[in-house]
């Protein structure tokens, strides 16, 4: 039997950027310094190896997101209780505003993610750090 995707991942994302902030790369770009923001890396460790990363930001694969934000979780992360703003991003901004979305409905606050992400991070010419 064939499956029947009724949503696309489009439309996921379409609908999460709908309720979240996306913030601009030139503005990224001055919360790296920023003790106010807690930058979120979602993608996953070859990625970072290969391309590097936005200097100081917290490396969170994707599918630790919700375990690492629930302090009921036994994997919880205490960077992710602390009263700052999150942004996150991945390589094209699709993982980062489901991530955006995802943290927001579990009470995360506030939240945001870059637009265009590491992609546009890159493109920015933006300082970039190495991941070994």
């Amino acid at each position: 039997m064939t499956q029947n995707i009724t949503k696309s991942v489009k439309e996921m994302v379409a609908a999460a950027n709908n309720e979240i902030t996306t913030i601009a790369i030139k503005e990224a770009i001055d919360l790296v310094e920023s003790d106010e923001h807690v930058i979120v890396d979602l993608r996953d460790i070859r990625e970072l190896k290969r391309t590097g990363k936005i200097p100081g930001a917290f490396s969170c694969p994707r599918g630790m997101l919700e375990f690492w934000i629930d302090p009921q979780s036994p994997y919880h992360k205490e960077i992710f209780n602390q009263d700052k703003t999150y942004v996150f991003y991945c390589a094209s901004a699709w993982r980062s505003a489901l991530s955006a979305k995802t943290a927001q409905d579990m009470g995360l606050k506030p939240v945001a993610h870059i637009e265009g992400g590491f992609t546009a991070w890159e493109k920015a010419g933006a300082p970039i750090e190495t991941v070994e």
